[in-house]
């Protein structure tokens, strides 16, 4: 069975006057994928992320996310994406229903709507005792459940997640990435930046930028294989360090 592409990308270029942070880099995303998007700090993997949510406009080149254009329809890709910043993007000084209920008006969500979604992530994250507490009274670790969670309020087609499991220990990560693995099962397909090396190895497909270009993309497995390596890391270290 043919897959679906949910991102195509064509030479796509963003410059900076003279210089250029991304250099005409080309890669499809299938539905239901976790696609994992590397580099090194400077490689230009954020700025091609901003390009493909909407608010970074290319130089030139083509994209196309969620069936929209990114040049013409920017408006509908980010209506159509789900998002969660490497900065915790919640408001501490609201409660989490509160929370839910801000973003769930923000998505477009009737009110109930959001009243079968408060219930939903109650019931999911385990958050009974705590639904009408502060968020900024929340560990590290659930904060960035409930904010994965909240990305995906309006069930959108594609969620970016940007550094997500930064600054939490490894078991709330790896909890993190059970609910990765849930979303993906249902069709959502997952665009991920980390800098975990071990995360690399739980992506479906893994693109690694160097310099701006896209230097190698392809399975974890199939890419260990190519660099005669054992792990993601030593790929990395490779292709962005030079190492050979």
């Amino acid at each position: 069975m043919k897959q679906e592409k949910i991102i195509t990308v064509q030479n796509l270029t963003k410059k900076f006057g003279n210089f250029t942070a991304v250099k005409g880099i080309s890669f499809d995303v299938y539905k239901g994928e976790i696609f994992g998007f590397l580099g090194a700090n400077g490689a230009g993997k954020t700025t091609a992320m901003k390009m493909l949510i909407g608010i970074s406009n290319p130089t030139s080149g083509e994209a196309n996310v969620a069936g929209f254009d990114v040049h013409t329809q920017a408006e509908m890709v980010k209506k159509s994406i789900g998002y969660m910043s490497q900065k915790f993007s919640m408001y501490d000084d609201l409660t989490i229903k509160e929370n839910i209920t801000f973003f769930g008006g923000i998505y477009g969500l009737s009110r109930t709507q959001i009243k079968q979604k408060i219930a939903q992530l109650v019931e999911e994250l385990q958050l009974q005792d705590v639904v009408n507490n502060l968020v900024g009274s929340l560990p590290l670790g659930w904060k960035q459940k409930l904010s994965f969670s909240v990305a995906l309020l309006h069930e959108p087609k594609i969620v970016f997640l940007d550094e997500p499991t930064g600054g939490v220990d490894p078991i709330t990560r790896r909890q993190f990435w059970e609910m990765i693995y849930t979303q993906a099962y249902k069709g959502t397909t997952i665009f991920v930046t980390t800098h975990y090396m071990d995360e690399a190895e739980y992506c479906d497909r893994v693109s690694i930028m160097v310099d701006g270009a896209i230097e190698a993309l392809d399975s974890p497995k199939n890419l260990k294989e190519q660099f005669k390596v054992n792990s993601m890391n030593d790929v990395f270290l490779k292709l962005a360090r030079n190492i050979e």
